[in-house]
């Protein structure tokens, strides 16, 4: 169970209770990512977000913040979506309001000192560059800019070299003005403490710091163009052994009841170590190490992708066995034996994950600042078990068709004839 409340200023807070644990997590997040800034800005959400920790006037520097967290054996870190901005802090359960402490002060009183910010420029290209050297990482951010350009949701969220090199601190807090108020903040506290404790230290610490302010957060809403044909398969030359490939189908948003149906399929599909690709691709056929299928929700859209590292020797049938596997998904559905499998799996993963309070507090602020509501891990499950099998089949025949597939691949080639050809399978 969980205790959910509405201070005063409009920032929401939210206390989970967990009873065996001698852990808390604090989770603050904001709903600001990449797809609300403009070109010229982009990657500031970012790196605002990295700038939080160099420094208030209570804990002048990146030490000062770093050795009382440190001090007490605490978790800690920052994260930037393309929707949202979190920070969090895990720590011992009698380390709480240092916790919230540490997290509010950061938000609200960092000096994002000049000398600071043109040293972190450096680091974020250097983050910029270990994610675009890692063909792994950077072949998502490929799919996704091959999906959604020009709309904010095809580009990078850190941004890149030129642009962050150009930002200043002027530009960086008057963007965190506008995002960073009450109403566009929730606050989770998990672990061991209690609800109506949880709540009033939220209060306490966040209460007065965050005037209420009517919502000035905009983004584009994402529509996409239609298409009679597949896009150009979008290939980045890289000298590497392995070709690292990330097939995407414009997928649902996270307030489209298909998303139970479709996060289902991508478990049957490629979710697991018994799934559809794992044994087609790897294990009958030896073409991959890894393979995997997932879907992604965004606002008002979403990715489903099959992401795999092939062998670049046998790049087209590895293509050829995907591609077939998907068009038995759209054409044979799924069997009553998979879809119970899926079910339970889903069952299972939720069971560990609630055993972890950064996972349950990620579950409900996620899921409040995002859609304003918030399921229970047992009213989620029903939703799932609800699910039939024509409903996964009606997702595969909505999803996997030849105008809506879309291919990014990292590996040692100049062009992307190779691609184009393996993707021309007949009866897809």
């Amino acid at each position: 169970m969980f205790t959910k409340r509405t201070l005063s200023n409009n920032v929401r807070a939210i206390v989970a209770p967990l009873k065996d644990t001698k852990s808390i997590t604090v989770l603050v997040l904001f709903g600001v990512g990449s797809r609300y800034e403009t070109k010229d800005i982009n990657g500031i959400s970012h790196f605002i977000e990295h700038m939080m920790f160099k420094g208030t006037k209570k804990r002048p520097n990146t030490l000062a913040i770093s050795k009382e967290l440190d001090g007490v054996g605490a978790e800690y870190n920052a994260y930037t979506t393309k929707e949202v901005t979190g920070y969090w802090v895990k720590a011992n359960y009698e380390k709480l309001e240092l916790a919230l402490d540490m997290v509010s002060d950061m938000l609200y009183n960092s000096k994002f000192d000049e000398t600071e910010l043109e040293r972190e420029k450096k680091v974020i290209c250097e983050e910029l560059h270990m994610y675009r050297d890692n063909p792994i990482m950077y072949v998502d951010t490929l799919l996704e800019k091959s999906m959604f350009e020009p709309s904010p949701l095809g580009w990078d969220i850190g941004g890149d070299d030129e642009i962050i090199l150009k930002m200043n601190r002027a530009g960086m807090v008057g963007f965190r003005d506008k995002h960073y108020h009450g109403e566009n903040l929730v606050v989770g506290i998990a672990g061991n403490v209690d609800g109506p404790r949880g709540i009033s230290l939220i209060e306490q610490y966040f209460g007065a710091s965050w005037e209420k302010t009517v919502s000035k957060n905009k983004y584009k809403p994402y529509k996409r163009a239609a298409s009679t044909r597949a896009p150009e398969p979008l290939v980045h030359f890289k000298e590497t052994e392995q070709v690292q490939i990330d097939m995407g189908f414009h997928g649902y948003g996270i307030t489209d009841s298909r998303i139970y149906a479709t996060s289902l399929l991508a478990i049957i599909l490629g979710g697991t170590m018994s799934s559809r690709l794992f044994i087609t691709v790897r294990e009958r056929h030896g073409l991959c190490y890894s393979i995997r299928a997932s879907h992604q929700s965004f606002l008002d859209s979403g990715v489903f992708s099959i992401q795999a590292g092939l062998d670049k020797s046998r790049i087209e049938k590895a293509l050829s066995l995907i591609l077939k596997e998907l068009e038995r998904m759209r054409e044979k559905g799924v069997t009553g034996v998979e879809l119970k499998r899926a079910k339970e799996y889903v069952r299972g993963k939720m069971a560990l994950q609630f055993e972890d309070s950064e996972n349950v507090v990620s579950w409900y602020v996620s899921q409040e600042l995002l859609t304003g509501k918030t399921l229970t891990p047992e009213e989620k499950l029903e939703k799932l078990n609800a699910v039939t099998a024509e409903d996964i089949s009606a997702v595969a025949r909505d999803l996997f068709k030849a105008k809506n597939l879309h291919l990014a691949a990292i590996g040692p080639y100049k062009d992307n004839e190779l691609f184009k050809k393996s993707l021309k399978i007949k009866g897809f």
